[in-house]
C-alpha cells in the first residue's frame, strides 16, 4: 500500500515544534501548582509541605527560563504566565501560609499579609518594565533590583521555618513576624541591588570545596531540612552588602561595563594588592576592556 502524500506544510512544519515549546511552560505550571499545594497543606495543618512547595516552586521557577532559552522557546506568552504564576506561587501562597500559620488569622495579620502580596506584585511589575528599558547599562543584567520574588518568598518564611525546627519560642510570635514580613516586603520592593545567579562563577581551585558544600547541603536535605534553608536565608541576606558595593563598584567605571564578572573581579582583587587604601588603580593599566 502507498503512503499518503505529505503536504507542504507538513514538510515545512519544524520537527517537535509543539512539545518543544510548551516544555517551558509547563514547567512554569508546575511551580505554580506548588505554590497553591502549599496553602492547601498550610490549611489541612501541615506547614512543614507547605515550605516544601514554596521552595520546590523556587527551583521550577529558576528552570523555566533556561529551559526556554536553552530550546529557543520563549515566547511573549510564556513570559506573562511566569510573572502571574511568580505574583500566585511567590506572593499570595506565602501571604496565605503566614495569615493561616503564625499570624493567628486575625485582621492585623491579614493587612501584613496583604501588605507582602502586593510587595510582590509591585516587584514584579516593576521587573517587566525594566526588560523594556534600552536604556539601562550593559551590567544591568547582572544585578536585581531588589530582591526576586523567589527569594522573598524564602526570606519571609523564615520564622515558619524555625518554627518547624525548634517549635513554639520569641521567633514565631504574632510581633515577630508581622515585622519581619514588612521589612522582607520593603526589601523586595527597595532598589537595593542583589546577584543574579547566572552571573556567579566559581574558581577551578574552588570546585573541589564547592563539591563539598554540596554534599554537606545534601546532607542537611535529608536530615535537618529546616536548618538548611534557614542557613541558605542567611547567606542570601548577607550577600546583599557585598551586592550593593559591587553594583556601585560597576556603575563608576563604564570602561568596566564591557568585561565580563569574573574579569572585573580579578581586577578588583589586583587594586586590592597593588594600590594603597583609598587609591584607585586606572582601568587602562589594568586591561579592562572598553564600551564598544
Amino acid at each position: 500500500m502507498s503512503k499518503p502524500a505529505v503536504t507542504a506544510s507538513e514538510r515545512n512544519r519544524p520537527e517537535r515544534s509543539r512539545p518543544v515549546r510548551l516544555l517551558p511552560s509547563a514547567v512554569t505550571i508546575m511551580a505554580l501548582c506548588a505554590g497553591l499545594s502549599a496553602v492547601k497543606f498550610a490549611l489541612d495543618g501541615n506547614p512543614g509541605l507547605s515550605l516544601a512547595m514554596v521552595g520546590a516552586a523556587a527551583v521550577l521557577d529558576s528552570l523555566d527560563g533556561r529551559i526556554a532559552r536553552l530550546l529557543d522557546a520563549t515566547s511573549k506568552m510564556g513570559a506573562e504566565l511566569d510573572s502571574l504564576a511568580d505574583a500566585i506561587s511567590f506572593g499570595v501562597a506565602p501571604a496565605l501560609v503566614l495569615y493561616v500559620t503564625l499570624l493567628e488569622g486575625s485582621s492585623g495579620g491579614w493587612v501584613i499579609a496583604l501588605v507582602y502580596a502586593v510587595s510582590i506584585v509591585l516587584r514584579l511589575a516593576r521587573f517587566n518594565t525594566l526588560l523594556d528599558d534600552d536604556s539601562r547599562p550593559p551590567f544591568a543584567g547582572e544585578y536585581f533590583t531588589g530582591v526576586p520574588a523567589p527569594a522573598g518568598a524564602l526570606v519571609a518564611l523564615f520564622p515558619l521555618a524555625a518554627d518547624q525546627q525548634w517549635g513554639d519560642g520569641w521567633w514565631d510570635s504574632f510581633y515577630v513576624v508581622a515585622v519581619w514580613m514588612v521589612l522582607t516586603a520593603g526589601l523586595i520592593v527597595s532598589r537595593i541591588p542583589t546577584l543574579a545567579l547566572k552571573t556567579v562563577s566559581v574558581p577551578p581551585r574552588l570546585a573541589a570545596g564547592l563539591l563539598v558544600l554540596v554534599a554537606l547541603g545534601a546532607a542537611l536535605l535529608i536530615t535537618y531540612p529546616f536548618v538548611l534553608v534557614m542557613i541558605l536565608i542567611v547567606v542570601y541576606l548577607i550577600h546583599i552588602p557585598f551586592a550593593v558595593r559591587s553594583q556601585r563598584w560597576v556603575a563608576a567605571r563604564p570602561e568596566a561595563w564591557e568585561s565580563k564578572p569574573a574579569e572585573r573581579r580579578a581586577v578588583r582583587r589586583a587594586t586590592r594588592r597593588r594600590q594603597p587604601a583609598g587609591r584607585r588603580a586606572s582601568s587602562a593599566r589594568l586591561g579592562l576592556r572598553r564600551p564598544r
